[in-house]
């Protein structure tokens, strides 16, 4: 299975020839573009979901005051 790698040494490997730092650069910068790509529509879906529990303790606030207000008569003396 291993008969057949390009490199002798892990050395050799990590160095990459005199290719190293253009090697190593791509690597890295899949690595950024993998990691961003996981944690941006995590981080949106928790903003999300944060937004929708403030707007529905906002809605239960204010319908509140509304349905405790409606057994009272008008202030023009209606009902």
């Amino acid at each position: 299975m291993f008969e057949n790698l390009a490199f002798s040494s892990v050395t050799e490997f990590l160095q990459m020839g005199k290719y190293t730092f253009h090697v190593w650069s791509v690597y890295g910068l899949f690595a950024v573009f993998v990691t961003v790509n996981l944690y941006l529509p995590r981080a949106a879906h928790r903003q999300f979901i944060r937004e929708q529990k403030r707007r529905a303790l906002r809605d239960a606030q204010t319908a509140q005051p509304i349905e405790a207000d409606e057994g009272r008569p008008d202030a023009n003396g209606g009902e």
